[in-house]
This record gives structure tokens, sequence and C-alpha cells, in this order.
């Protein structure tokens, strides 16, 4: 294990997830409990109406490595994840969905591949086959163009599959000195397009269906999405 990755904080980003967030919490703490690195989880929440910032806080009571973090008037996914990144002094950093469709169980994996030297360690559905069967086949569809859209601002040297995965672990080095689109929901591309990456790992996994709660995406997440990568094809601020 490396000086620098001794901490690691791992964001969960929230809206109206009261549902989801207790199991969700719970199966990452049984999955970080025998890490041999520090850790705590950093529950960002964007002022949610159905009483997620109050199951966290009883959550919390039991566990002292879960904290939360209130943001009000403020939306967007990338947001949360890098206000969650700012309040903490980890050098190694992650993030995972709140709707349980993000295995915890893989996190010691990714934590591992990022301490062994990778940069960046993404969970990645497209790695393998059959790891989206399941989905409705417009949402297929749609994940499929919009990969093939992010393709001319990738790095090519990188080659990543799975460029807009939603759980990953990093080096904070990576983001260093990057101010990110506070919008929309591919955080995890523009690091790739933007970011101090030179070497990344992809582990495969199957994305679960979501058991509670609403999707978030909607038009917007479709607006965010096309403005990001207008900002990374001309290279604009």
């Amino acid at each position: 294990m490396e000086p620098d990755c001794q901490k690691f904080a791992l964001v969960v980003p929230t809206l109206n997830e009261a549902a989801n967030i207790e199991p969700v919490l719970e199966k990452v703490v049984v999955a970080l409990s025998g890490s041999s690195v520090g850790w705590e989880i950093l529950v960002v929440d964007d002022d949610s109406s159905d009483g997620t910032p109050n199951v966290v806080k009883r959550f919390a009571e039991f566990e002292p490595r879960v904290r939360l973090l209130v943001r009000t008037g403020q939306r967007g996914l990338a947001g949360a994840i890098t206000y969650g990144w700012a309040h903490t002094d980890a050098d190694l950093l992650g993030v995972i969905d709140a709707d349980l469709q993000h295995p915890p169980e893989l996190l010691p994996t990714l934590i591992t591949k990022v301490a062994d030297g990778c940069d960046i360690a993404i969970a990645s559905r497209y790695v393998q086959p059959h790891s989206i069967d399941g989905w409705n086949p417009l949402r297929a569809a749609i994940s499929r163009a919009s990969l093939l859209a992010s393709k001319p601002v990738q790095n090519p040297s990188l080659a990543v599959k799975d460029p807009m995965s939603g759980y990953f672990v990093l080096r904070r080095k990576c983001i260093s000195g990057v101010d990110f689109q506070p919008t929309g929901f591919k955080l995890l591309l523009e690091i790739l397009a933007r970011g101090h990456v030179g070497s990344v790992m992809e582990v495969p996994f199957k994305f679960a269906p979501r058991r509670q709660g609403k999707s978030k995406a909607n038009l917007m997440t479709a607006v965010h999405y096309l403005s990001l990568l207008w900002r990374l094809t001309f290279k604009s601020d």
C-alpha cells in the first residue's frame, strides 16, 4: 500500500433516497470493514424533501465514519460529488450511487486497483457481455448512443470502455486544480478528458435495477450532457 493511499473517502450523493440510503450505507460499511486503509463515507444530500437526511443522521449515530453534508439551493450530481470530495482530506476518493444499482461489494477491488498503482479504477458496464441485460431497450440504446458521442472527447491513450460510469475510485491528484461542470451526471468523462490521469483499470459489474424511488434522469440530463460535450470538444471553461 502506497503512503498516499492511507485514507479513502466515498461520496454517496442523494436526492430523495430515503427508501434506499440505509441499506446502501449498511452494505458499504460491510464492504469497507475489512479494508486496510482508513475510510469515511460522505452522504451529500441536495436538500431532499423525503427525510433522507434524517435517515443518514440516525445511521451516523452508530457509525461515526458516516458524515452528512446538505447542499441547499443547488442541484447536480457532478457538483454534489466534487462538493463531497472538497470536504475531506482523503487522498483516495470514490463515488457510488444511492439507489442500490452499484454493488458495494466491489469497493475493495476498486480500492486495491488504485492502491496497486493505477490512477482510476472504474466499475464498468461494458467490459464483459450481458452486463446491461434486462435494461429497457430504449435506455440501452440511449446509453450506447451517449457512449458513441463521447468518443471524440476521450483520451485515446486511456481506451476506457465505460467513461460515463458513476461508480469509481481515483487518486486526488487526478482532479487537483481542475474546475468541473457542476451539473449533469457524467463527471467521470470530464475527469478522463481534463484531469491528470495516466492509467486506468476497469472492473466489470452487472448494473442492478433500481428497487425504490425514481431515477433523476430527465430532459435536462441530456442538455447538461450535450453542454459537457461542447465544452470538452472546444476546450472552453
